[in-house]
């Protein structure tokens, strides 16, 4: 679990196609005496497992489905990355519950400069599209950002100079991939509700056979005791 607040722009150092997917070596100013192998660190919004570690580099595997899901396949040596390790209880969360877990790539259709900000548009699949909320969360490249303007499948966010000096956005233009996470509470909803609506809908033919047969008996259409 993550909230979205960049801890440190990494940089990679290698990525290496293996036989199940790639290696990912980054090199990064985490502190790395309080990171054990096997710790979750997400990378542009994707949440890896540390396999190996020397003084200032980490090294992940990356599956072949996250390839598939995400952008971290586009990646060169030299391109940087957000990391941000997992939350933990006594962290702030800053911005909101991220899972690290990409529900698809979109991509960023405008940049547009406003005062020492920049508001950006992206598109986004129609997926995670249909979760968007105004003022509602979501993180692109584990960014979390609020949403606003949303049209179809485009929305936009602000972007503060902090943001854009401190994460990758900063660093990216119109045309480029991203990875996009849609707010995992609205998802819950969203669940919970269908499950709801199925159950009522299972329940609603039975319930209105038994008032057929009831009303049947009650108030029977011929013989003994029938009025004419």
């Amino acid at each position: 679990m993550f909230t979205g607040i960049i801890e440190d722009l990494g940089k990679v150092e290698e990525i290496r196609g293996t036989s199940k997917g790639a290696r990912l070596s980054l090199r990064t100013s985490l502190p790395l005496a309080q990171v054990a192998i096997g710790d979750s660190i997400a990378v542009n919004g994707a949440c890896l497992t540390v396999v190996a570690k020397r003084r200032g580099t980490i090294a992940m595997d990356v599956s072949a489905e996250t390839l598939r899901r995400t952008v971290l396949g586009d990646l060169a040596p030299g391109d940087r990355v957000n990391l941000e390790r997992c939350l933990t209880l006594d962290k702030l969360l800053g911005g909101h519950l991220v899972s690290g877990h990409v529900d698809g790539i979109g991509r960023i259709v405008s940049v547009k400069a406003e005062g020492d900000s920049r508001l950006y548009g992206f598109e986004v699949p129609a997926g995670p599209a249909r979760y968007l909320v105004e003022k509602g969360s979501v993180a692109i490249d584990g960014v979390s950002l609020t949403v606003f303007g949303i049209t179809g499948r485009r929305f936009s966010v602000a972007l503060i100079p902090h943001t854009l000096k401190l994460t990758t956005l900063g660093r990216k233009g119109v045309r480029a991939r991203v990875n996009v996470e849609s707010d995992m509470l609205v998802k819950y909803v969203e669940r919970i509700l269908a499950v709801r609506r199925n159950g009522a809908a299972a329940r609603r033919p039975r319930h209105a056979a038994a008032v057929a047969k009831t009303a049947t008996t009650v108030m029977p259409t011929g013989g003994e005791g029938a009025t004419s």
